[in-house]
């Protein structure tokens, strides 16, 4: 399931919701396992919207740490500031009490 084309307005709107938000993945200097794939797509089936954090000291292996955990879950990576990287994957079956998405933002389809 591949995530819609997101246009510049949207992706500042979603940018937005997950400014509160606190992240719910850590990747460990080990690097992505199967078992942070699992909990990854778990958390963007019930979230849609989610912080993921990357314990890393290189700068570039946690931009690529990202990718490849966007790429594994078919999600698009928002946003990363330091060891933090945005994740959105949208759900359109998504308990409307669990999506960050249907709780914060006022469009909710899109």
């Amino acid at each position: 399931m591949q995530s819609p084309t997101l246009n510049t307005q949207l992706k500042k709107s979603l940018r937005g919701v997950a400014h509160h938000l606190d992240p719910v993945v850590a990747v460990s200097e080990r690097g992505i396992t199967e078992g942070i794939v699992e909990e990854t797509e778990r958390a963007l089936s019930d979230h849609e919207l989610i912080k993921v954090k990357v314990f890393s000291t290189d700068r570039t292996s946690r931009g690529a740490v990202a990718t490849a955990l966007a790429e594994a879950t078919s999600s698009t990576v928002l946003q990363q500031i330091g060891k933090v990287a945005v994740l959105y994957r949208h759900n359109p079956k998504a308990n409307p009490k669990l999506s960050n998405i249907a709780r914060y933002l006022d469009q909710p389809d899109f």
